[in-house]
């Protein structure tokens, strides 16, 4: 969503927390760049072909992430160079839009694959040649290899890659009486009645489950996941309507509406302090987190569990939500073979085992779709909280991206938080939610 660093989703859409490095031991060459001095390229017709890359990779350990390799690829090859260009997450969407419309779209782009409806849409995104699609539907896991489609066409290289898995404090189950993480609704139901806690002014001193209105992430993000774990979606599967006025999509909303009624959730509190702060027991999140709250909690992390996101019922089948973000060339590029050729490097050439995208998203403390890359980066020495995660990309769901799921996620967001704070009731809230919803997608084809 990130990130962090310098922007929202993929990393958790919608944060903007600061995240480190997290230790894995990653072999060198993996995470260094070339170190040959670059050649003088001769191209056609005599100066090198310059690809322009845009990100949100702007600021800190991401930039630098995504430059190693950059500058690796500048140093072997003399006729094509690559030059990254960045700007914040906030700004990300605008800046692809606005550019293409006055005729200054870079070769390369870097989007939220929430958005690929949209940018196929409007024509900025060209689908990948058959031996690259080949490739990414080989490659990469059903969810990540979804996310970089639309209409069954892959548009690109999925990069960093999200799913959602339960949080829990061992400490505040334990004090409780609880033996180990819910993996049943009913079970997560009566672990957050038991270990929330109110001081005697009604004040919530613990959540039982972190429900909170502070992002995307901890709002859209887990309500998605649960949707997901008890069958459901929020978009058809056709893309022209939402799917949550169903019985799964009520039997979430009445479950949060209960955890809220019954004092276990407090929409108001920022979960991300409070759960490192050892005041909730319980949260649906993303795996970035892990490594900020590793940096916040020191020795308390110990503490922290992850596991899979608790399903309606013991026999269920597993889902969960992923989210993602891309690489993809432009449609106004007047190079997109060396584009292609470029993103195959980066994306699908392994170095000593692993691709080099999955180096840089594991250096940062995330994952790609691959999940052959990832077992092998964090097969020694990685943080045991990943590997849930790493399992999830097995059976999760990637965000709808049809062409109005940018402005659809918002009016989902904006239906949950009335639901949390009393102002809508679950019929009110999925009404709504279906009616806003359906006008929005529909216009978008």
């Amino acid at each position: 969503m990130t990130p962090p660093l310098s922007r929202s989703p993929g990393r958790s859409p919608g944060r903007s927390l600061s995240r480190r490095h997290f230790a894995l031991a990653l072999p060198s060459a993996l995470l260094v760049s070339g170190c040959a001095a670059p050649h003088r390229g001769t191209g056609r017709p005599g100066d090198p072909i310059v690809l322009t890359l845009l990100s949100h990779y702007a600021s800190g350990e991401l930039k630098q992430a995504l430059q190693r390799p950059v500058d690796e690829w500048n140093a072997l090859h003399d006729r094509v160079k690559v030059r990254t260009k960045a700007v914040e997450f906030t700004d990300l969407l605008t800046t692809f839009m606005v550019r293409q419309a006055a005729g200054q779209g870079t070769d390369i782009l870097h989007p939220y694959c929430l958005w690929n409806g949209q940018l196929v849409r409007a024509g900025v995104l060209r689908p990948a040649p058959p031996e690259h699609a080949e490739e990414i539907g080989r490659a990469y896991g059903a969810a990540a290899a979804g996310s970089a489609s639309v209409g069954g066409k892959v548009y690109g290289y999925p990069t960093e890659m999200q799913t959602y898995a339960l949080y829990y404090n061992r400490r505040l189950l334990r004090e409780a009486g609880v033996d180990g993480p819910p993996r049943t609704w009913p079970e997560l139901e009566a672990a957050a009645y038991r270990t929330a806690r109110q001081d005697r002014y009604g004040n919530t001193l613990v959540q039982g489950f972190g429900l909170s209105t502070f992002d995307d992430s901890t709002t859209v993000g887990q309500t998605l996941a649960l949707l997901n774990a008890a069958g459901g979606r929020f978009v058809s599967a056709d893309g022209r309507s939402t799917a949550i006025d169903s019985p799964a999509g009520r039997a979430v909303f009445d479950l949060e509406r209960r955890l809220v009624d019954r004092g276990a959730s407090a929409p108001g509190v920022n979960v991300y302090q409070a759960f490192a702060s050892g005041q909730v027991a319980m949260v649906i999140s993303a795996g970035w987190w892990t490594t900020n709250l590793k940096a916040l909690m020191g020795t308390a992390y110990r503490e922290v569990g992850v596991a899979p996101v608790p399903l309606p019922e013991a026999d269920g089948r597993r889902a969960t939500l992923s989210t993602g973000f891309m690489l993809g060339v432009n449609t106004a590029s007047e190079h997109p073979r060396e584009a292609w050729e470029f993103l195959r490097w980066l994306n699908a050439d392994k170095v000593r085992g692993t691709t080099r995208m999955s180096a840089l998203q594991a250096s940062v403390g995330s994952l790609t779709g691959r999940a052959d890359d990832m077992r092998t980066l964090l097969g020694t020495g990685g943080d045991p909280n990943l590997h849930p995660f790493l399992d999830a990309l097995a059976y999760a769901v990637p965000e709808p991206n049809v062409p109005g799921a940018q402005q659809a996620k918002s009016l989902l967001r904006k239906n949950i938080e009335a639901l949390w704070t009393g102002q809508q009731t679950v019929d009110e809230a999925l009404r709504s939610t279906r009616r806003q919803v359906d006008q929005e997608v529909s216009r978008s084809w």
